[in-house]
């Protein structure tokens, strides 16, 4: 498993794409719009979901098409798939805009990620060998303690995507692994802003050690019982702090 601290690194080393000259026709042009609409799709998401784009925000076909070097009807096509999973809204006369979350979607979310990732994190202790878990073990010790003291909740953050994404990866469920894909983008603003509600990151911290030694431990039921019990106590949380965090 790739290190976090590289994962880390390679996040934060993440630009956006410089303007693409035209370029040659036939099927190298088909070739590059494609490739460019799959990069322009990424961004997008990427940036909706780390809030560089944050609700509200219009996003405009003529100025994507320009910059991504692909045509508008790429774009329009990106814009389904983004509406789809819940990150724009495309509204008559206004066009596409970042979606924003009501209270009751994300209690709704909340509810639903808590059987889901409990399933996940179970199915994944029983599909990996328990050395499989070190170094999550490693970075959710000193690293993620020190990064909460510093105030350092973006490095937090990131450690626990690499948690989180590495429990998709290994659920060796297509259809649990696409459903989280889709309610972890939909909820990554809303569980950036948790993480700075006073004493909820420590919580959080001491939750997925407890997971995690159960994953390590090959106890799979327990492992499911704790990561339940941690989402369900970042809802309750939520529903206390909402109107500072949405």
């Amino acid at each position: 498993m790739e290190s976090v601290q590289k994962r880390s690194v390679a996040k934060r080393a993440e630009v956006a794409p410089p303007l693409r000259p035209a370029t040659e026709t036939g099927s190298v042009r088909i070739r590059t719009a494609r490739t460019g609409a799959s990069e322009m799709l990424r961004v997008l998401r990427d940036r909706i979901t780390s809030h560089v784009l944050p609700p509200g925000t219009k996003l405009i076909e003529q100025d994507l098409a320009a910059t991504f070097s692909v045509s508008r009807a790429r774009v329009r096509d990106a814009f389904a798939v983004l509406e789809q999973r819940g990150l724009i809204e495309r509204i008559p006369n206004r066009g596409a805009i970042v979606a924003r979350l009501t209270a009751k979607q994300v209690i709704d979310l909340y509810e639903t990620r808590e059987v889901l990732e409990g399933l996940a994190v179970r199915l994944s202790t029983q599909n990996t060998k328990r050395d499989h878990w070190d170094d999550l073990i490693v970075a959710f010790g000193n690293p993620a303690e020190q990064a909460i003291k510093n105030g350092d909740f973006e490095e937090y953050a990131t450690i626990l995507n690499v948690f989180r994404r590495e429990v998709i990866a290994t659920c060796n469920n297509m259809l649990l692994a696409s459903l989280l894909d889709s309610m972890l983008e939909r909820t990554a603003v809303v569980v950036r802003r948790m993480i700075m509600v006073p004493g909820r990151a420590l919580e959080g911290l001491n939750d997925h050690r407890a997971v995690l030694a159960a994953m390590k431990a090959g106890k799979a039921d327990e492992a499911e019982r704790v990561k339940r019990s941690n989402i369900r106590a970042a809802r309750h949380v939520f529903e206390r702090y909402q109107q500072f965090v949405l």
